[in-house]
């Protein structure tokens, strides 16, 4: 447990325990405020920024977590590395004004031991105790490329949603699948705090520096070198080669060609600056069942729908994932 004197300074109120965030959440439910809920794992950018500023627009109070979550980290992934700001963290969030001057509520900065009760002690692993899975949603997209990546998700945010209880909580685009997974969980799972309808999904925030105009912030972006950021912006742009190709017509194996070759030369400029960069996948999915589109798809016949056009890539020892919505977004983006 994080004790009260190591934490920064900071002018919004932390909560470390359960116990203290619950008697907050109990006195905003006695007074008939909203509550609104941001989980992070920290290293806050203009991403995490936007999500609170929409919370503290349709909200009475705003909470946001930060909470480096074990489980959904790999064995041979960043967990170690993984960036941790809270100083910078606690000053951005103590900067950001909403409507009438509201600012962020309160930061549930919560321990391992209070997250994991019963599995604290295995460590990173963390394999006994409780968990959550949305089989048959989980193992694909993302799930494929990182097996035990959603189990960890659905899990960490099922015990941040019941502590929280949230009218409303806000996730970001960018990491689309987790967040219409996370939409599919608290459906099936009954949840009232929040529900379908009050679990949105916000725009992505994308950088405006000259060199990387256009890449999804993220805080993995902390791991590029300046030479690797130059081919960092090359997924988004793929992936536009693709939404190009569909809005023409062009069937769904073409538009995914489109992006293929643009990646694929790209990539050999990187590797002579030096740089290696290299596909995982683009692909185009269902957004409520995942699945693959038939190749044969075009914009006209899936009128009316939405899909997500999606890819991931390394660049350097850096996995970056992005997206577009293709079709109806209004039915993703709420």
């Amino acid at each position: 447990m994080i004790a009260d004197s190591e934490l920064p300074p900071s002018s919004i109120p932390i909560f470390t325990t359960l116990a203290a965030l619950r008697k907050w959440r109990n006195a905003a439910f006695a007074e008939g405020k909203s509550v609104g809920f941001v989980p992070t794992m920290g290293a806050l950018h203009k991403g995490h920024l936007s999500l609170v500023h929409h919370s503290l627009v349709q909200n009475d109070l705003t909470v946001v977590s930060i909470f480096v979550n074990p489980t959904q980290f790999a064995p041979h992934e960043d967990l170690s590395s993984y960036p941790r700001t809270l100083p910078q963290d606690l000053d951005a969030l103590s900067t950001l004004r909403g409507p009438s001057k509201r600012t962020p509520s309160a930061i549930f900065l919560p321990s391992v031991d209070v997250m994991y009760p019963s599995s604290a002690k295995d460590g990173a692993q963390l394999q006994t105790g409780a968990f959550v899975e949305v089989k048959g949603i989980g193992e694909v997209m993302e799930g494929r490329s990182r097996p035990a990546f959603f189990r960890g998700v659905a899990t960490v945010v099922t015990k941040l949603f019941n502590a929280v209880q949230p009218s409303h909580a806000y996730f970001g685009q960018k990491d689309i699948q987790q967040a219409l997974l996370l939409r599919r969980m608290v459906a099936d799972l009954l949840l009232a705090y929040p529900t379908e309808q009050t679990l949105h999904v916000i725009p992505t925030t994308r950088s405006s520096v000259p060199g990387d105009c256009e890449l999804a912030l993220s805080s993995r972006n902390a791991y590029l070198t300046p030479e690797e950021r130059v081919y960092a912006p090359t997924l988004y742009s793929a992936l536009q080669a693709a939404e190009r190709a569909w809005n023409e017509g062009r069937p769904k194996a073409h538009a995914v060609r489109a992006a293929v070759g643009v990646l694929e030369t790209e990539a050999l400029a990187a590797n002579d600056a030096g740089v290696k960069m290299r596909l995982d996948y683009v692909e185009m999915n269902d957004p409520w069942t995942f699945d693959i589109i038939n190749d044969a798809e075009t914009m006209n016949s899936g009128e009316g729908r939405a899909f997500i056009l999606s890819g991931a890539m390394w660049v350097g020892k850096t996995r970056l994932i992005d997206n577009i919505l293709l079709g109806d977004s209004g039915k993703i983006l709420y």
